[in-house]
């Protein structure tokens, strides 16, 4: 028997149980994680998306489906929660500042918010995207958790509502950077609002890896805005929906 051969058998046999996946997914991160470390934390290193690709062609080359991946991943996946609510505590370092910022918090809140929707909407149906589409591209911003039960109310098809956002989180990580470099935007506080607005988790933990102050300014902006869309976009979808038949 050649080497090919017992490597395909011992897939085979890996395949079949839930531990498979997470090791796949634990393997691929650490692996990602190295090469961006030994990048110096360059942002088009991004350990997201260097492991997702991985993945992908993995589950491609062996033709393993989702559903069996999932099988295991699910382990990472329930760790989420956790993780997210473990954000509050860099948060409350920041309180009395925020408290303090809490108008113009609100206030870019707001704006970021609308503008998230307002260009994704925008663009897409001036391509000619199809409603559904645009109703899933609409929650691109958002967690993925969210984004998939907002898209699911409005019209939109909850699985491609998550791919655009996981999507958007890993562009928004990669070139966040060099936009906000662009525009001149240098305050840590900035900075980390508008990369937690954007790009939600992916990007909260971009920030986090950069600056603490940063990291606990996109946390705030990612839980904000999440509480934000889940609240009033399906009231809004009515009125750009209407807007959008009507042009």
């Amino acid at each position: 028997m050649n080497d090919d051969d017992s490597l395909f058998k011992l897939w085979v046999y890996l395949s079949a149980t839930p531990l498979a996946g997470l090791t796949v997914t634990l393997t691929a991160y650490c692996i990602a994680y190295a090469i961006y470390t030994r990048a110096r934390l360059h942002p088009l290193a991004n350990p997201v998306l260097l492991s997702v690709v991985a993945i992908v062609i993995l589950l491609k080359a062996t033709n393993t489906n989702y559903a069996t991946y999932f099988g295991g991943a699910q382990f990472v996946h329930f760790l989420l929660g956790p993780a997210v609510v473990g954000l509050a505590v860099p948060l409350a370092r920041e309180w009395e500042n925020v408290k303090r910022l809490a108008l113009p918090i609100a206030g870019a809140l707001i704006v970021g918010a609308l503008v998230a929707i307002g260009s994704a909407v925008g663009l897409a149906y001036l391509f000619g995207a199809s409603p559904s589409t645009i109703s899933a591209l609409a929650t691109k911003s958002v967690t993925a958790p969210i984004a998939m039960g907002i898209a699911e109310h409005i019209g939109g098809v909850p699985a491609l509502a998550a791919v655009f956002a996981v999507t958007t989180g890993i562009i928004g990580a990669t070139v966040g950077k060099y936009v906000l470099d662009a525009v001149g935007v240098r305050a840590w506080r900035a900075r980390g609002f508008a990369l937690g607005i954007a790009a939600h988790g992916i990007g909260t933990a971009r920030a986090f890896q950069v600056n603490p102050v940063a990291g606990a300014y996109a946390a705030l902006a990612f839980g904000l805005h999440g509480a934000l869309a889940a609240l009033l976009l399906p009231l809004l979808w009515r009125f750009i929906a209407r807007a959008l038949s009507s042009g």
